[in-house]
């Protein structure tokens, strides 16, 4: 089994899906430059007056569920369904899950509306997410990746979903496939909004990669490499985020045949 890594970064820039984001007024800016950065159009768009017809010409939808409201939740909900009426990739990201019991909640309705195609977040998302009655702090993980590969199967098993999981080391898991992904650096923690473009990035190549569990690689090993390239020239958080979005769009398949390291299994 092998990822094709350049290929799909290929098919990515060829293509310029529309990705639909719902997703948080924190990270809104640098997502979408992340998307636009590595070849995609992004879309943001939470109303529910319109986020079916925006679902129904979008290439995939992202959930990402950072700053809540009731009014949000409503649309998250509607487009979930649209896009699992019309097979469209969904990639929920479950920013601290466990914080609250609201936050909890709106994940456990948000799941029972649409299954989603790629569940992407950090370790103690994925625990509490499963269950394990873990609480993360804020918006930020209190356990590693592969602490939470054991919860990572039990939720793709029940909802058939790609699962991925950040950290230090990136695990992505579906059914008996298991990858690792060891690229990135530490500074990448320090700016926010990182783990959130990952998960719009995973919405970009699901829209042009027919397996899912490839586009969740292919995302992790994009954005570990273009961390890497960064801080060759950038050390500190502010100088990191632009010197990040220029090697999205400056990052080739060539760079990611060399500097990937992906563990399949």
């Amino acid at each position: 089994m092998a990822i094709q890594l350049e290929a799909n970064l290929q098919n990515l820039r060829s293509m310029a899906p529309l990705v639909h984001n719902i997703t948080n007024f924190v990270v809104m800016n640098f997502t979408a430059n992340a998307l636009l950065a590595v070849g995609a159009s992004p879309v943001m768009a939470h109303a529910a007056e319109e986020v079916e017809d925006m679902v129904a010409i979008a290439g995939s939808l992202v959930v990402n569920i950072g700053t809540l409201s009731p009014p949000w939740v409503q649309g998250m909900k509607l487009a979930m369904k649209k896009a699992a009426e019309l097979g469209k990739p969904i990639i929920l990201d479950p920013v601290g899950a466990g914080a609250t019991p609201y936050r909890n909640k709106v994940l456990r309705g948000l799941l029972e509306t649409a299954p989603p195609t790629i569940i992407r977040g950090n370790g103690s998302e994925i625990l509490a997410l499963a269950g394990a009655g873990i609480q993360t702090k804020g918006v930020d993980s209190t356990a590693e990746s592969t602490d939470s590969i054991g919860a990572a199967h039990a939720m793709s098993a029940r909802f058939g979903s790609v699962v991925s999981v950040s950290g230090a080391v990136d695990v992505i898991v579906h059914g008996n496939r298991t990858g690792w992904i060891s690229n990135g650096v530490p500074l990448m923690t320090k700016v926010t909004g990182m783990g959130c473009s990952a998960s719009a990035i995973a919405g970009a190549f699901a829209s042009v990669c027919g397996d899912p569990f490839e586009a969740a690689v292919s995302a992790a090993a994009t954005m570990g490499v273009c961390g890497e390239l960064a801080y060759r020239d950038a050390k500190s958080p502010g100088s990191f985020q632009i010197a990040f979005l220029d090697k999205l769009a400056e990052v080739s398949p060539a760079h990611l045949a060399e500097l990937s390291r992906v563990k399949l299994a």
